[in-house]
């Protein structure tokens, strides 16, 4: 199981890549993938932008990416906790449990990056992914 931080932005993820490189003294990420190079493809407004970067911090991952144009994007909210787990049974226990009086934002379901995935914001305004990881 792993608990990682997911961070949005408004089109200027790359900048802030390079921002935590340099405060963290860590490498950028050989790995930026743009919502044009993903599978499903993007709107051509949101090419450039990045869909997934992972940089680790003090043996914790920080993931990056721009939201979608036209997304509700709020600077200072923009964090997601993002759950990896490899029991699918348990996933959908806290899946649940988070859901109860919260919002699902995209059910459980496989998508190009994951076997399981789904995202849900919890009756206090903390917006969870949970991730299917190989066992």
């Amino acid at each position: 199981m792993s608990l990682d931080a997911f961070l949005c932005f408004d089109g200027d993820c790359r900048k802030a890549l390079e921002f935590y490189a340099e405060a963290f003294n860590q490498k950028m990420p050989d790995q930026i993938m743009t919502y044009g190079q993903a599978p499903e493809g993007s709107p051509g407004i949101d090419n450039d932008r990045i869909i997934y970067a992972c940089m680790p911090v003090f043996g914790q991952n920080l993931m990056f990416c721009d939201c979608p144009n036209g997304a509700a994007y709020s600077r200072g909210n923009n964090i997601m906790l993002t759950i990896g787990l490899g029991d699918v049974k348990e996933m959908k226990r806290i899946f649940e449990a988070l859901s109860k009086d919260g919002e699902v934002c995209m059910p459980l379901e496989k998508t190009f990056f994951s076997e399981l995935f789904g995202q849900v914001t919890d009756r206090f305004g903390i917006i969870w992914q949970l991730s299917k990881t190989p066992v």
